[in-house]
């Protein structure tokens, strides 16, 4: 039995308690039909004609009971959709902190057809409707935002839900958006102070309690989360009315993680022939011809962590009327995240090594094997220091009655720092001692069975202990890796909105300029300890015991418990006489991206209302040029041959290096449609048909190279020492591009009442294939061509079917104390036969002749592809308590490396099951505690197809109590 079918069984278990939970909450929302029928209203013989929604002052002043907590935001949520232009979910709250969750991106979970990419420090990117972060757009108060990953997702876990009121998913286009996004756009909004019309001073500290962190000697399990916000408006005679907002947060706590992992490169191993060296590797002209193959990674390690994770952020904003007729806005945003790990590694350094008894599973995966491989030790510190910093602001005017005048400018800024220290030992025939191992052997023979479940059991020669300290005694290597992304973006933008009477209400035109600018590189130095005695010495002094007990203890099948540690800075110390050698002094390289991207749009659109037939009908029409122009820098190294006394060759990186740069444009219209039809006071359709564009990466369209070069010797030509040439980007990528349809159906009961379906369809073009082209390079002082392989847009067409489906309902229907329990389910299933490549075993198209080489390794789908999204929230609110209860799911999903896609990356499908409960003491103040990740799902991710684990992640549930004050 596999690990996918094992696996395929807990999942099995996982769907029961999907099926239970969502049948009951189902059949709930079926029993508020008696609700439905007594505020439904006949609509009348005659032409109906639509209702406006009544405002947030009416029903403030209509409301006999003032609604707040959770219903409150359902409610102010389910008006936000009814009252938009488009089709558009929303979690959206009057109050400042209602919004349920820790992070933006937990909140954004909760809105229908959204679904996030967790990791042991909570969401970090988001997918829409079953499409990867890659294919939205994510804007702070109408701005366009970097990050930190070389991508355009927003890194949501650097945000606090507490300092935001409003987040929109705008699942339609407009011609007035930002280019949406094949997906969508995600809007987050914070409120100005001036519409928030009273002054507000609240505080609140949470108390953070993480038991993963409690089996971790010596580490406090506690950590915190301090915020405070504050609202106020100011009367300033003439000069009129002044509004100022500000927030700030402190977030303290610890993320610890068990991992097992495997290196980020896999190879196709020849399984009829049995190497005692790295297995042989299979071509995909030999799989093609039925040469048996399996799937083998370099190497396989488990990781134990302790964490620290503190997060400074302030947000704040400026609002000046100086008349009725001007309005005057400036906001800034600022987070800072510093966050570490003390790194504890052990297994195999040799994956492929001497692999014989092999059993393959039906996707190729290796499901048992014997071998043997030298066993290493890696002590490591990795530390992380990244900034964002957004501002910005803009000023309305009305100069007459019909026109609106707005200019905007923008500027964000995140500028990432990774920096990883790292000592390797490794096993050897002698101990630190010189006396021989009872292997005497630098390679330990070892079996391993990845068919128990996803994590691999790995049973070692009984000779073997990893607990051993004295068993690591050679190879000692420091390595000091430096990586940073900085990524920062400028833009302006002016509207013009001018009121008409008649059939189309008013037009709106506007232009829009952005200019990105994107630079990663990555500086490693590496040094080599080979004096013996020196090893020893460090070795007795740098000893720690193992950390954390109870290590992987949830893990479906064995895992090893401990091993033998060291205190990497002691290493550092001892070796080099500093804990911090630095970089090469020289962050030139040939895999740096370096990329300018200039974007100039316009557009134009009409807003119109009328009726077809009885029917009212309303909504916009226009359309949106975006032209965008791409620069890239790069470099290239030159090689030098290196002569063997045997008379062969080798091949060696020399620095010298040459500038290029390349160009790229494109120009795309984006026209679309949206109609609003309001056939009753309470029932609304909506449709839309509108084009779409996302934008590759910014890293992804970089012009850097990666060279990987045979080891070994024994190579008698050039092209026989190089391995591969793989571009880390290419700037001529295009825009993925969709044509879109949306039919959405909406009944409005009453304020707590929605049933909503929308059925989609998107086409598309522009997706992606590697490809093989000849380039030149300097080596040895002459000019070869060498094979490349890159990322092209594919001329394939392929679709995208999908279905939303929301149902909220508050039972005020029932008897009391029954009326306070509530619910809303969403469900979205999405069906597409996009196609992704794997870059170095998926089909290759000669760029010369168009000839396709088929792969090795079936396509993936499109990043971020999950067919089945569901979440479902369960509350209930009875004088001063509140209860929640949210339920996530997403099926499995492909998801791409933050560069160019190399090789394909499955994430398993999870589960999650949070708690928020509220108690209300007095007026002013609450107690809240917060449950998450009560499931403690782990992230399993496959590489490079599904069975064969490549990640596993266990990061345990997290507890939160708080107390907070909100004085008025």
């Amino acid at each position: 039995m596999t690990n996918v079918t094992n696996h395929g069984f807990a999942r099995g278990l996982d769907r029961v308690r999907l099926a239970l939970l969502a049948g009951a909450s189902i059949a709930a929302v079926i029993g508020a039909a008696p609700a439905w029928a007594q505020d439904t209203v006949p609509a009348p013989a005659e032409a109906p004609t639509a209702t406006p929604a009544p405002t947030e002052v009416q029903e403030e002043e209509n409301a006999a009971i003032v609604v707040t907590g959770v219903r409150e935001t359902i409610q102010t949520s389910i008006q936000e959709k009814r009252n938009s232009d488009s089709i558009v979910d929303a979690v959206s709250s009057k109050e400042i902190g209602e919004l349920p969750g820790q992070s933006v991106g937990e909140v954004i979970a909760t809105i229908t057809g959204a679904s996030i990419d967790r990791s042991n420090y909570g969401p970090t990117e988001v997918s829409i409707r079953g499409l990867g972060s890659g294919l939205s757009m994510t804007t702070f108060n109408g701005r366009e935002a970097t990050n930190g990953s070389g991508d355009r997702a927003v890194n949501f876990g650097q945000f606090p839900s507490e300092l935001f009121n409003a987040i929109k998913i705008y699942k339609t286009q407009q011609a007035n958006l930002i280019e949406g996004g094949v997906a969508g756009l995600i809007e987050l909004e914070t409120r100005k102070p001036l519409d928030y019309k009273r002054r507000q001073l609240q505080a609140e500290i949470k108390g953070n309690y993480n038991p993963y962190q409690d089996r971790i000697a010596g580490r406090s399990p506690y950590g915190y989360r301090a915020t405070v916000s504050y609202i106020d408006q100011f009367n300033a005679g003439s000069l009129g009315d002044i509004g100022i907002s500000i927030g700030y947060q402190r977030n303290d706590v610890s993320d610890p993680v068990e991992r097992f992992y495997t290196s980020s490169t896999w190879f196709t191993c020849n399984a009829a022939v049995v190497s005692t060296a790295n297995c042989t590797e299979v071509t995909r002209q030999q799989g093609n011809a039925g040469t048996p193959y399996f799937h083998a990674s370099n190497s396989y390690a488990y990781r134990q962590m302790i964490t620290s994770d503190l997060r400074n952020a302030v947000f704040g904003a400026l609002q000046w009327q100086p008349s009725p007729t001007l309005d005057i806005n400036f906001d800034v945003q600022y987070s800072r995240r510093q966050y570490s790990e003390a790194r504890n590694d052990f297994g195999t350094a040799e994956g492929r090594y001497n692999l014989h008894n092999v059993e393959i599973g039906d996707n190729h995966e290796l499901l048992s094997a014997d071998g043997s491989a030298t066993l290493q030790t890696l002590s490591g510190l990795f530390k992380r220091d990244e900034k964002y910093l957004g501002l910005g602001g803009n000023i309305e005017w009305q100069p007459t009655d019909r026109l609106a005048l707005t200019a905007d400018f923008g500027y964000s800024h995140t500028k990432r720092l990774d920096i990883t220290r790292q000592v390797r030992l490794r096993t050897d025939p002698f101990d630190i001692y010189g006396v021989r191992t009872p292997i005497n052997n630098q390679r330990i023979p070892y079996h391993v069975d990845l068919s128990q479940s996803f994590l691999p059991v790995f049973t070692y020669d009984s000779r073997f202990d990893p607990t051993d300290y004295d068993a690591f005694s050679d190879d000692a290597r420091l390595t000091r890796s430096q990586d940073g992304r900085d990524d920062e973006i400028y833009a302006g933008r002016l509207d013009a909105s001018y009121k008409l009477d008649g059939f189309i209400e008013h037009v709106d035109i506007g232009a829009r300029w952005a200019q990105r600018k994107f630079f990663g590189y990555s500086n490693d130095v590496n040094i080599d300890q080979t004096d013996p005695a020196v090893d020893r010495d460090v070795n007795l002094a740098c000893r720690t015991p193992f950390a954390e007990r109870s290590f992987f203890s949830d893990a479906p099948s064995p895992a090893i418990t401990s091993y033998a540690t060291f205190d990497v800075l002691c290493q550092f110390r001892n070796y080099l006489g500093t804990e911090d050698p630095g970089n090469s002094g020289d962050l030139r390289a040939v895999e740096n991206a370096d990329v300018t991207e200039q974007t100039l749009a316009g557009y134009a659109m009409a807003t119109y209302s009328g009726h077809l037939g009885n029917i009212p009908v309303r909504g916009n029409f226009g359309v949106r040029g975006v032209h965008t122009e791409v620069t890239a820098r790069g470099l290239r190294s030159g090689l030098d041959v290196i002569d063997n006394p045997d008379g062969t060759i080798s091949l060696r990186e020399n620095g010298d290096f040459t500038n290029t740069e390349i160009k790229s444009s494109s120009m795309r219209w984006l026209p679309s449609l949206n109609a609003i039809f309001d056939l009753s006071d309470k029932t609304r359709v909506r449709a839309g048909i509108y084009r779409a564009m996302s934008r590759p990466a910014p890293s992804a369209l970089g012009a850097g190279r990666q060279i990987t070069l045979e080891t070994g010797t024994g190579f008698t030509s050039v092209t026989d020492a190089i391995n591969s040439i793989i571009a880390t980007g290419s700037p001529r990528l295009k825009p993925t591009m969709s044509w879109n349809g949306d039919l959405a159906f909406e009944y409005y009961a009453n304020k707590d009442t929605l049933i909503a379906a929308t059925v989609y369809y998107k086409r598309f073009t522009g997706g992606r294939i590697p490809i093989e082209a000849d380039e030149d390079f300097l080596i040895g002082g002459e000019n070869y061509s060498v094979p490349v392989t890159q990322t092209t847009n594919s001329k394939d067409q392929s679709d995208l079917y999908g279905l939303e489906l929301t149902l909220s309902n508050q039972f005020t229907w029932l008897p009391h104390p029954l009326d306070g329990l509530g619910a809303k389910l969403s469900y979205n299933y999405a069906w597409s036969n996009f196609e992704t490549q794997d870059i170095r075993y998926g089909d290759v198209v000669d760029s010369a002749s168009g000839e396709v080489t088929p792969g090795l390794i079936p396509a993936a789908s499109l990043s971020g592809y999950s067919k089945h999204v569901f979440s479902a929230q369960v509350f209930y609110e009875i004088g001063p308590v509140s209860l929640q209860g949210i339920y996530r799911y997403r099926s499995r999903y492909y998801q791409a490396f933050t560069s160019d896609n190399t090789q394909l990356r499955y994430v398993e499908g999870n589960d999650t099951f949070d708690v928020n409960l509220r108690y209300q003491l007095t007026k002013e103040a609450d107690i809240r505690f917060q449950a998450l990740n009560i499931f403690n799902e782990p992230r399993v991710e496959y590489m490079p197809v599904v069975g064969s684990t490549r990640n596993v992640e266990y990061y345990g549930p997290q507890y939160f109590l708080s107390l907070r004050l909100r004085l008025r």
